[in-house]
């Protein structure tokens, strides 16, 4: 097993990012707005684990904050296809619960990764 596998943050975002999939399946989106969505959750998951295989906390620091980024694209582009009546305030709402709660464990691990000031 790999290191990023025991990860509680990987199995969470592996499950937004099905969610994801799942809702891009269901909608009719515009080619640009499924991909990047698609896109953008992809990229949560493969940055943790390409971030849990650097030996230095910079690198995997860098890489945990690509990921918090990535989760926050998401969100805009849910936020958008809300306005836009594409997605209900309930499932939204469901998205972004979950997003919430990767957002504070990735933090967690970025802050746990700075440099200590000596």
């Amino acid at each position: 097993m790999f290191d990023f596998e025991r990860l509680h943050v990987y199995k969470k975002a592996k499950t937004f990012n099905g969610s994801i999939r799942e809702f891009i399946k269901s909608r009719s989106l515009d080619r640009t707005t499924s991909d990047q969505l698609r896109r953008a959750a992809f990229s949560i998951v493969l940055n943790l684990a390409e971030g849990s295989g650097r030996f230095s906390k910079p690198d995997r620091r860098n890489f945990y904050v690509v990921a918090r980024s990535s989760l926050f694209e998401c969100i805009a582009i849910l936020d958008v296809l809300k306005d836009e009546s594409a997605l209900d305030e309930i499932a939204f709402r469901g998205f972004y619960e979950h997003a919430d709660e990767l957002s504070r464990i990735l933090f967690a691990m970025i802050k746990n990764l700075e440099k200590k000031a000596v």
